[in-house]
């Protein structure tokens, strides 16, 4: 997928004090350094406009949050949608348990150290439709090898989509896997009573919604954790 380049992108995310730059200097060290505590840290990798990411922070002030995108263009819309201080040395930010990164999700062992991560969040991943591609799809068992890199040991990842090709494709990852297992389930999010406790929609969540798309989504977890 290519996106139209934004130039003013790089000049505003590099001031934007939420997003982390030299990331990978960081690693093993994300909530000593950079949220100041010892709470856990959730990932969603796409976050897109950062809306899902924002309102789990604001619900849960003792979790850390980081949202990785790989498109500047792309991470352009959440900074500017979140606001950002004009004098970051002086101001008390809004969302002190939220970051973002601007990386490919191939380096997640390079960012992140062993057991890091508490949570993985995928929402409405690109589908990588073409069998060729498989690989880059992010519930691919490459993909799931990287999450277990940096899960904690009771770690989990959740998943959820409109797509029902690449949902079945991601049970069938998990089916065959000899390392994780599938916790939760469901074809139908919005009228399953028990997984939609709680749930918060993404933009493209209430416009496939809106369209009466079922959402899919699963939890997956370590067969021994």
């Amino acid at each position: 997928m290519r996106l139209r380049n934004i130039p003013r992108a790089e000049h505003v995310l590099t001031a934007c004090p939420y997003v982390i730059k030299n990331e990978a200097s960081y690693r093993g060290k994300w909530a000593g350094q950079i949220f100041a505590n010892t709470n856990p840290i959730h990932l969603e990798i796409g976050m897109g406009k950062g809306r899902f990411l924002t309102a789990l922070s604001k619900q849960n002030p003792d979790i850390n949050y980081i949202g990785i995108e790989r498109y500047s263009s792309v991470l352009l819309r959440a900074v500017e949608r979140l606001g950002q201080p004009d004098k970051p040395e002086t101001e008390t930010y809004a969302f002190p348990n939220l970051r973002f990164v601007c990386m490919n999700a191939e380096e997640l062992a390079r960012v992140f150290a062993p057991q890091e991560i508490g949570r993985i969040y995928l929402n409405f991943s690109d589908p990588w439709p073409k069998a060729r591609h498989a690989r880059r799809r992010l519930t691919s068992k490459e993909y799931f090898a990287r999450y277990d890199s940096i899960l904690s040991e009771n770690g989990q990842v959740e998943f959820k989509t409109d797509n029902r090709s690449l949902f079945d494709f991601s049970i069938s990852v998990l089916k065959e896997s000899e390392v994780w297992k599938i916790a939760a389930c469901t074809y139908d999010l919005h009228q399953d009573t028990v997984m939609n406790e709680g749930n918060i929609m993404t933009e493209y969540e209430e416009k496939f919604s809106s369209m009466n798309h079922p959402i899919c989504k699963l939890i997956a977890k370590r067969q021994s954790g």
